[in-house]
């Protein structure tokens, strides 16, 4: 699944092509997605302007005077720049065309994205927004923020961070490469960790979480971003995927085990 850096950096990429453009035209080709596509999509944006693209947590958010445009990728979704007139792919779902020739054009073989409207007054108490924790980039994220949320909490410290509720974003990958990074093995349970070690782990999700937006993103399967273009964080990898590989540090073998059904990659040497 795309997590925040690919859809932070599909955000810098269409942004350019979107921003300050009329909607000319809004088709739906195929509507039964996560969610089925409202049909009034067409109504609600057609001669509106884009006036900000912008990001909460992974989902995208256009905002078209007075509608926001709620967007996510889920598994395997991309948004491209093409050509209104482009012939359509396999899996082309919707096309917004703007003013100009260029379009958005929503791609997605799974289905499993989204793309809803609602007025500007409702996005904030919007059911998918409204219970989102703080930005990890942002200020409000810090150490002292996990060490209150986490008291008294048995939960693997994985698990916590991978919270949306806690903070917006920290997916799989990037929950492994940080803790990786802050020396915390991510088992340990999250009420057992000190607040300097949370300051650590703050700071090096805010460092990995940038790196991966500078590279565009982790290409594992089916991400590509707004040009159509992979990401290239996957290079940078120390442990995730990297089973049985020597770890970056000690040269340990790298370990994995089922956190929360998910994989979770970690070097018991060097994780504490």
């Amino acid at each position: 699944m795309p997590e925040l850096p690919e859809v932070e950096t599909t955000r810098r990429g269409i942004e350019p092509w979107c921003l300050n453009h009329k909607i000319r035209k809004v088709e739906v080709w195929q509507g039964a997605l996560r969610w089925p596509v409202p049909g009034d999509l067409a109504q609600r944006l057609e001669r509106t302007a884009i006036h900000k693209v912008d990001r909460r947590g992974k989902y995208l958010l256009l905002h078209c005077d007075s509608q926001r445009l709620l967007l996510h990728l889920g598994m395997s979704g991309s948004l491209r720049i093409t050509k209104a007139t482009d012939p359509r792919r396999k899996h082309d779902h919707w096309q917004i065309a703007l003013s100009g020739e260029q379009a958005l054009r929503y791609h997605d073989p799974r289905r499993f994205g989204a793309a809803l409207v609602c007025n500007e007054s409702e996005l904030d108490s919007h059911k998918l927004l409204r219970h989102l924790g703080p930005e990890p980039l942002s200020k409000d994220f810090n150490g002292a923020h996990m060490s209150l949320r986490s008291r008294n909490r048995k939960q693997a410290v994985k698990n916590f961070i991978m919270d949306s509720r806690l903070v917006v974003g920290v997916g799989n990958i990037y929950a492994a490469e940080a803790l990786f990074a802050a020396g915390i093995h991510p088992a340990r349970a999250a009420g057992r960790i000190s607040l300097p070690r949370y300051e650590r782990l703050a700071n090096e999700i805010k460092q990995v979480l940038a790196k991966a937006i500078e590279s565009g993103g982790t290409t594992l399967r089916d991400y590509v971003n707004g040009s159509g273009n992979p990401g290239y964080f996957s290079q940078q990898l120390n442990v995730y995927g990297k089973l049985g590989e020597p770890c970056p540090v000690c040269s340990k073998p790298v370990k994995s085990r089922i956190l929360g059904q998910r994989s979770s990659f970690y070097c018991a040497n060097c994780q504490r």
